[in-house]
């Protein structure tokens, strides 16, 4: 394993910003708050991937980020103890049920992402016997997704289709977690080398020399040999888009707590500081780490899950890591400046976390909200209030 990348550069990462109770309920206020005025709007159906001009259309449970509404009522059960969210996740928990007994638009890897936040949540938080044997049948089906020589999981698409084939996905990283849920409760080993294999792999190949990322890697699924890597929502094949970025640090540090294979914490080590050195002065990183000032569109997504991942990857560090510390005070920077300048606090929207990026490339979702930053944003306060079991 290469040596952690660069040393962080970034010295304000270094003076710790005060993170008091007060402030973090009057934040997690105004997400409940939030959450409280969807909670009819969503009953029935999710909110889409992004907002159009700030707010959410519900749509049917068909996309790969259903999940994140569900996930979020989770959060908000489980600080307030308020029975009012139980009763639309047992609404949204049927939903997943049926998508994955219809197969409803399941050709993809995040199917981890979908049943995590739904059903493994479920089993965790409500010991729903239900739920977990849905999240078991739906590693299943994500194991389906499996090249036994190329030892990954395809991304995207129909496995037939030779456009994806062989395709691997740094977000994919964040999908094992189910496997690893279905390996725990059945005590079935194969979902665990499945998912310790792809892991393996994409810090192999999705994980360049510099500590960067590619956002998509694919893979020779006859010999098992690798080919080339790519982008798909990135600048270019060789910049590293941020979001990928932080999915890689969070995943990674997941397949250690998983593993314990502490290579995989020494890569989410040093995604962690490829990322940090290249942050503006407020830490909320351009779409793509490429771009470190200028007028390119900021992404509060990419920021969020990226706290998430350094809240957890510095638990796992012993006091003596001289960036355990830094990671930790890097996190709270970043969500206090999320709540305070790219909040919905000022403006009308049903979302919680405006100024994210989806896809730059394709035009979507720019300047807009995007579910899973709300998602992760709330995790994000959550973790850092109180004492909390991860669904991943």
């Amino acid at each position: 394993m290469k040596s952690i990348d660069e040393g962080i550069k970034h010295n304000n990462f270094k003076i710790r910003t005060e993170l008091n109770k007060e402030w973090l309920d009057k934040e997690i206020q105004f997400v409940l708050r939030k959450i409280d005025e969807n909670l009819d709007i969503f009953k029935t159906k999710v909110p889409p991937a992004v907002s159009k001009n700030l707010v959410y259309i519900p749509e049917e449970n068909t996309d790969w980020t259903a999940s994140f509404w569900i996930g979020m009522l989770y959060l908000a059960y489980e600080y307030t103890n308020d029975d009012k969210y139980l009763h639309v996740i047992k609404i949204q928990l049927e939903s997943f049920k049926d998508r994955l007994t219809k197969n409803i638009q399941l050709e993809t890897h995040d199917i981890g992402f979908l049943y995590s936040l739904s059903c493994v949540a479920g089993y965790e938080v409500l010991n729903d016997k239900t739920a977990k044997e849905t999240a078991i049948k739906a590693a299943d089906k994500l194991m389906t997704r499996y090249h036994k020589k190329a030892k990954i999981l395809q991304a995207w698409g129909d496995l037939s289709d030779p456009e994806q084939h062989g395709r691997m996905i740094i977000d994919c990283n964040m999908n094992l977690p189910l496997l690893y849920f279905a390996s725990k409760v059945t005590g079935d080993k194969k979902y665990y080398d499945i998912a310790a294999n792809h892991a393996e792999q994409a810090a192999k190949y999705i994980v360049r020399a510099d500590s960067s990322t590619y956002h998509t890697f694919y893979m020779d699924t006859e010999t098992g040999n690798p080919l080339y890597g790519k982008t798909a929502q990135g600048y270019t094949d060789q910049s590293c888009w941020a979001r990928g970025q932080a999915w890689g640090v969070y995943g990674f540090v997941l397949s250690y707590v998983h593993t314990g294979n502490r290579e995989f914490l020494d890569l989410s080590e040093r995604l962690a500081n490829y990322f940090l050195n290249r942050l503006p002065e407020d830490a909320i990183c351009y779409w793509d780490l490429v771009f470190t000032d200028g007028s390119e569109e900021r992404d509060s997504s990419a920021a969020a899950i990226m706290a998430c991942g350094l809240l957890e990857l510095s638990k796992h560090l012993p006091i003596s890591n001289p960036y355990r510390e830094l990671y930790e005070n890097a996190a709270i920077k970043m969500i206090k400046s999320l709540a305070a300048n790219y909040t919905t606090k000022e403006v009308p929207s049903n979302g919680i976390l405006q100024h994210a990026v989806y896809s730059k490339p394709d035009d979507n979702g720019v300047d807009e909200c995007c579910i899973w930053g709300d998602y992760y944003y709330f995790e994000a306060l959550i973790r850092t209030a109180m004492s909390w079991k991860m669904y991943w």
